[in-house]
């Protein structure tokens, strides 16, 4: 972790805070007070200096953008100056930058940012690739947030545009393109950090499964009009932090921007309990899973799940035979590759809390899943056969293993249990040691406690009952189908 970061988590621990404060003192907007016979940039760093009085023990960074200082030439850059010298050195400055460019001319940049005006991080963007990017991330000390969904209206013209670049080192088409950013910009440095609009909440959710680890900075809050719980709730991380509230307008314009900071500092906080409560009080026992409700990546994902036709409502017939009105068909996800690599990364949160040196796909329905979630995970995968081969080496566990080795099996879905518990039986057979199994979605069906009687415990992402609130919330299920497919879940578990 570099210094800022450190310096980041500080502050944001004393003040208990994850507020950061635009100081973008626009000239037409200064407050009366400030003006009086000042010149501009007299009133302007006035105003900035007030600001930063009232709220430095209540955020946890500062972010000026350069723009309303160059616009004023040199006695704007004096401004600068004077507005950072007068930010206390225990908070944090993200210089709003967003430079992009290429060699000596980013090196430059990076000069002018960290050595000139001696600031903590800077805004980039991604647009020209890693050596855009390189000349910033050799100052080991200094945080980079690089541009990766932003909240302006228009983000979605280029950045949600899906590739298929089958150069690409995860081989993953039809991807949208910040997400791609997302997970090249952090592999770059680990002072990477992503900007990622408010104002696109589903979006939020997805770069953070992208990049569970990052920190990110979120504009958009405020007089952009996001959404600061459904943000939260798409962007903390699992330990309910990392990710940085920005609020300019709505803090430098009011009446009292000391009493504006603090009531969205509050705020921020009572929705990041209100996220850890839920996330906290959605692992049961037996079966682990997350509160989709206040997951917006969750929700995404299962709204995919249903355009995909990996979810369906009819009339049905199941392998025991029972006439069924839904039916739940996972193996499409090799349709949809982006969406397949999101259930793996839903698969690995559950994967962290699990111990385990190896993981076992179930054949063959669960394969690509479990190669997915390896992936995502960076576990190595088995699987036994449901064959022995009478040529070559005739394995009955295709993969490198040894005896004694702990094994979570990855299915795609809980019914019955039975295909699970036959592999966990033929994993133990070999020396393996087998204890729990994760599942993308738990039918309710008695499979579950099939699996506990096996010696397994379940870890489902995602319940059916879960599945069908989210639906019904969506307006894709109405509420007599929605009541039939219970009665028939409690009439078959």
């Amino acid at each position: 972790m570099s210094d800022f970061f450190t310096k980041l988590e500080t502050a944001a621990q004393r003040n208990q805070s994850l507020l950061c404060v635009g100081l973008d003192p626009a000239p037409d907007q200064i407050p009366p007070a400030y003006r009086g016979a000042q010149t501009t940039a007299e009133a302007m760093l006035a105003w900035n200096r007030a600001i930063i009085e009232q709220t430095a023990d209540l955020v946890c960074a500062f972010k000026p953008n350069i723009a309303f200082y160059e616009a004023l030439g040199a006695a704007g850059m004096e401004v600068l100056r004077a507005t950072l010298a007068a930010i206390p050195g225990d908070v944090p400055v993200i210089l709003d930058v967003k430079r992009g460019d290429i060699g000596s001319t980013a090196a430059a940049y990076a000069t002018a940012c960290f050595e000139e005006l001696k600031v903590d991080a800077v805004t980039l963007s991604p647009y020209l690739g890693r050596d855009s990017i390189a000349p910033f991330a050799r100052y080991h000390d200094k945080g980079l947030f690089v541009l990766c969904h932003t909240s302006n209206p228009s983000a979605d013209e280029f950045q949600a545009l899906e590739i298929a670049d089958w150069r690409s080192l995860d081989r993953e088409p039809n991807q949208p393109l910040y997400i791609h950013v997302a997970r090249a910009a952090v592999a770059w440095s680990p002072n990477v950090g992503l900007v990622v609009g408010a104002t696109f909440p589903e979006a939020v959710a997805h770069v953070r499964a992208a990049a569970p680890a990052a920190w990110f900075l979120i504009p958009g809050i405020g007089a952009q009009g996001g959404d600061l719980e459904a943000t939260l709730a798409a962007g903390l991380r699992r330990d309910g932090s990392g990710a940085v509230i920005n609020a300019s307008r709505s803090i430098a314009n009011a009446a009292d921007p000391r009493r504006a900071t603090r009531e969205m500092r509050d705020a921020i906080n009572a929705a990041r309990r209100g996220v850890t409560a839920a996330t906290m009080s959605a692992a049961p026992v037996d079966v682990t899973t997350q509160d989709a409700a206040t997951s917006h990546h969750l929700r995404a994902l299962v709204l995919d799940l249903a355009d995909l036709g990996a979810v369906r409502f009819g009339n049905f017939t199941l392998a025991s035979g029972i006439q069924s009105p839904i039916y739940i068909d996972l193996r499409l996800l090799v349709s949809r590759p982006a969406l397949l690599a999101r259930a793996a990364a839903a698969y690995a949160a559950l994967l962290d809390r699990v111990p385990c040196d190896r993981i076992a796909g179930v054949p063959y329905a669960a394969l690509p899943i479990g190669t997915a979630v390896a992936i995502a995970a960076d576990k190595p995968l088995i699987y036994p056969r449901k064959e022995v081969k009478e040529h070559g080496l005739g394995k009955l566990i295709e993969g490198v293993w040894q005896p004694g080795e702990r094994v979570a099996i990855i299915e795609d879905l809980i019914t019955s249990g039975g295909s699970t518990v036959r592999t966990a039986e033929t994993l133990r057979a070999a020396g393996l040691v087998v204890a729990h199994a994760l599942v993308l979605i738990d039918r309710e069906q008695g499979g579950v406690g099939n699996l506990a009687d096996a010696g397994i415990t379940a870890h489902a992402v995602l319940t059916l009952t879960q599945i069908l609130d989210m639906l019904a919330d969506a307006g894709q299920l109405d509420a007599a189908k929605r009541q039939e497919v219970l009665a028939f879940l409690r009439k078959t578990s």
